[in-house]
């Protein structure tokens, strides 16, 4: 038997950085999933093993024991008692983008073995993912949601609006872990942005939402990569409803009024970062079995 999942990258509308504790930054952020996804096979083996394959964006050269998505598998026979599984993971999300590939890849191995094995223990899946990545339980089912905490606080928001992105992917990536550094050395001067994003979106307003966009490590990360300031500045020209960078980095993207004005943008841009048109998208677990 063989189950497969699409596991959807994230985009942060807002990322307010509220304090420390326990040596981890807590966050105030509200997000979206995209429809970039990786695709994520999974089947049983006989024994309790783990094996991975890994395609596509150079993510080959990801180390065995450093691979979130292993960790999950590991983590979920542990836990469920099942036997071990073999993974393949065809990567399309963009890697050290700040779009949230790891964590999905992780999530995505959950919700499969999850199916693969008729575990319906939800609680017991959402404290994997907890051990595996800040977002990761957030990545198991998607859609608009604010994140608290570290981001394993998950609230999510009901809203129905349709939102149109271009996203400009600079060569360079961001460490997370630098990026964070950075920020500590940084005068602060944050506002807080996701409560406003949050009720723009329960009330279907995207002018509202466009003007509460922002992103604390924005900052930080230019430090870091100049490219994403470049790219930053090439997407104001196309006049976009917002602007603003997902994560830490190095993903910048727009908010237009519909597609079509994505695609006139992207047929206009002549600069050096590989450009993506994409829209939201409240996924459905949905597995395909073989």
């Amino acid at each position: 038997m063989n189950v497969q999942v699409k596991a959807y990258a994230k985009l942060n509308l807002t990322l307010d950085i509220t304090g420390a504790k326990n040596g981890f930054h807590l966050i105030d952020s509200v997000v979206t999933t995209v429809d970039i996804y990786d695709l994520i096979c999974v089947s049983k083996r006989k024994d309790r093993l783990v094996t991975i394959a890994m395609h596509g964006l150079g993510c080959e050269s990801i180390p065995y024991e450093n691979n979130n998505a292993v960790k999950a598998a590991q983590a979920f026979i542990e836990k469920f008692n099942t036997t071990g599984a073999d993974i393949t993971v065809y990567k399309n999300i963009p890697m050290g983008a700040g779009m949230g590939g790891s964590s999905a890849d992780a999530a995505g191995v959950l919700n499969a073995l999850k199916k693969l094995y008729k575990i319906t223990d939800e609680e017991g899946v959402i404290e994997i993912a907890n051990s595996v990545g800040s977002d990761t339980a957030y990545m198991l089912r998607g859609g608009y949601a604010r994140l608290t905490g570290r981001g394993e606080e998950v609230k999510p928001i009901n809203s129905k609006l349709k939102l149109d992105f271009l996203i400009f992917l600079p060569k360079e990536g961001v460490s997370t872990a630098e990026c964070y550094k950075r920020f500590d050395k940084l005068e602060k001067t944050n506002g807080r942005y996701s409560g406003n994003a949050e009720n723009a979106l329960l009330n279907g307003d995207v002018a509202m939402l466009c003007k509460n966009l922002n992103n604390d490590l924005f900052a930080p990360a230019i430090s870091l990569c100049s490219a994403i300031k470049t790219e930053y500045e090439n997407a104001l020209c196309f006049s976009p409803e917002g602007v603003n960078m997902t994560g830490s980095g190095s993903a910048v993207y727009v908010i237009f009024q519909n597609a079509e004005f994505c695609r006139w943008a992207q047929s206009r841009y002549f600069g050096k970062a590989r450009v993506i048109q994409t829209k939201t998208v409240i996924p459905v677990n949905k597995q395909k079995n073989d």
